[in-house]
């Protein structure tokens, strides 16, 4: 593995203009002189989405420099069969805590909101730690919370299940999913003819930095640790371009203010400790080897769905005409997808990419990379 260096990079100015005019010349130059008629970087955050169209990022790069969005939405790769299960509890009168962003995602027939109007006993919370409050203060008998997330929001989980500060009747619908397995896929299996990778600035706090070297040792493209700031953005896109150009891929953490190369080692072993891994199912994907995260056997009787022994007959992961799963897998734009804004909107969502605030087709519309950020 090579660590890149980034002691040449000014890291106090997020969002100074000036700044970032000199990283788009610094770019162009790079781009020149890179032969290669397209070059294609994929991002798997959500987050770095965000970023990117909302300032217009993608207006100031080369035109050869292309940005794909990737799988970097974990509420668009849930299951609609483990969406129903959540519905199928809460219709049974057990009380589903959910974070937001699950409320709207489509499931086989029905979502979260819908399932709530209809009698079911779902509650939208903030945090696993504010559903152990509300379920203690206000005696409630059964209670599930559907553990969504990658390895950010895992760590919250396990912390709380093993030092014992959740009640016996408080259990998890574990969809926890983990974001390395679906990177190598994406690079295994899709060929995107990809010439260097962002890597997630939020979910290396967990896995760190050095999770991502497999990138640039396995399958000899540079990797980028980014944060979420415009500047942050341009100087991973700058980082990649600079590697290809030397001709040696590099693994460099752009985020070293957040980011150690080790990552989080208290939260690993939490996760270490309460969960095992099984492969899991992606929406419209399919299953990817040791990729979902449930509790294990000393901790099972916390896995809701062992618990219950939840039963969905049938379920419908992509509505036909949604193409989220190819947003998802950065196989497709949203503009690609004939529903998008038509049909598909984030009042009548018919995928998940149009729920979540880090769903690629809900970014899109709601900001389309309108703003440029030089001239904003």
């Amino acid at each position: 593995m090579k660590a890149g260096s980034i002691n040449d990079i000014n890291f106090g100015v997020f969002r100074d203009k000036k700044y970032a005019v000199s990283l788009k010349e610094k770019i162009k130059k790079l781009a020149d002189s890179i032969e290669l008629d397209k070059i294609n970087i994929m991002h798997v955050c959500g987050t770095h989405e965000h970023t990117i169209t909302y300032y217009g990022i993608r207006k100031l790069l080369p035109e050869k420099v292309d940005l794909i969005a990737g799988p970097g939405c974990p509420v668009c790769v849930v299951p609609a069969r483990e969406i129903d299960e959540a519905i199928k509890l809460a219709l049974d009168g057990i009380k589903v805590y959910i974070f937001g962003d699950m409320f709207k995602v489509p499931g086989s027939r029905m979502s979260l909101a819908k399932a709530r109007a209809e009698g079911g006993n779902v509650s939208v919370v903030y945090s696993f730690l504010d559903a152990i409050k509300d379920f203690k203060n206000n005696n409630v008998k059964e209670g599930v919370f559907f553990g969504v997330g990658f390895e950010t929001t895992a760590p919250s989980f396990a912390s709380q299940i093993a030092n014992g500060n959740v009640p016996k009747d408080l259990r998890i619908l574990p969809s926890f999913r983990i974001t390395v397995p679906i990177v190598k896929y994406a690079l295994k299996v899709h060929k995107h003819n990809l010439h260097g990778i962002i890597a997630p600035g939020h979910v290396s706090t967990i896995t760190g930095a050095g999770a991502w070297s497999f990138i640039s040792n396995d399958f000899n493209i540079p990797v980028v640790v980014a944060g979420f700031e415009p500047i942050d953005v341009l100087l991973g896109v700058y980082l990649i371009l600079k590697s290809i150009n030397e001709g040696i891929p590099r693994t460099y953490n752009e985020y070293e203010r957040v980011v150690r190369w080790e990552g989080n080692l208290v939260a690993k072993s939490y996760i270490k400790k309460v969960f095992t891994e099984i492969d899991g199912e992606w929406r419209g994907i399919g299953k990817i080897p040791n990729s979902a995260w449930i509790p294990n056997s000393d901790y099972e009787s916390y896995d809701a769905r062992k618990y219950y022994n939840i039963k969905i007959e049938k379920s419908m992961d992509t509505p036909p005409g949604c193409r989220c799963a190819d947003v998802v897998l950065g196989l497709a734009k949203p503009t690609d997808c004939k529903l998008f804004r038509k049909v598909c909107t984030p009042t009548n969502p018919i995928g998940p990419c149009m729920v979540s605030s880090e769903g690629t087709c809900s970014i899109w519309y709601k900001y389309g990379g309108h703003r440029i950020f030089d001239e904003s």
